[in-house]
């Protein structure tokens, strides 16, 4: 199925780049003609490289996770989704904080838990101290919202947009606003 996605997708990219780029930089050509710009060796960030390395290997236990949980039929996408994810490690959270990891994830929302995994919780060899245990929103009270398919509590709470969850009827007061809605 990816690769039937990739090759729809693939022969459209070039041109949704260029219109981007173009809305972004009328003055351009061209993005195909621009060139890569130096990168300043001070924009180098080890610490923050690492910080993203654990991000993306806790991120790869948690859709690990919801391919299981999809191919079970569970879910169907990974919107409908709530991860519990097992830490071994308290330092783990506090390196991924200030980070929305259900955002990051694509997921509906994301717990943490110190507490031991439990039996048949989903684990990568390669990455230690994470398992994760996928649970439904839907069984957490949630609502799908209309807009952008999570699952929320708040989906309903604007009268003028009760199909939506807050987030997306500010940004739907704000089209309103500006005459594009």
């Amino acid at each position: 199925m990816f690769d039937c996605l990739v090759k729809w997708l693939a022969p459209m990219l070039p041109f949704t780049t260029e219109e981007a780029w173009l809305e972004r930089n009328p003055e351009s050509q061209s993005l195909h003609l621009e060139q890569m710009p130096d990168v300043p060796t001070q924009w180098r960030n080890d610490a923050l490289a690492e910080k993203w390395k654990k991000v993306r290997q806790m991120r790869r236990v948690v859709t690990g996770a919801l391919e299981i949980a999809r191919a079970r039929k569970e879910i169907g996408s990974s919107l409908e989704a709530v991860p519990t994810v097992y830490l071994d490690d308290k330092q783990l959270e506090k390196d991924v904080g200030g980070l929305d990891m259900a955002e990051i994830a694509i997921t509906s929302g994301l717990d943490f838990s110190y507490d031991s995994a439990p039996s048949g919780a989903f684990t990568l060899d390669d990455v230690r101290g994470i398992a994760v245990v996928i649970g439904k929103a839907e069984d957490r009270g949630l609502v799908k919202c209309a807009r952008s398919w999570r699952y929320t509590a708040d989906v309903g709470s604007d009268a003028e947009f009760p199909d939506v969850s807050a987030r997306d009827a500010a940004v739907l007061h704000e089209l309103k606003t500006l005459g594009r809605l």
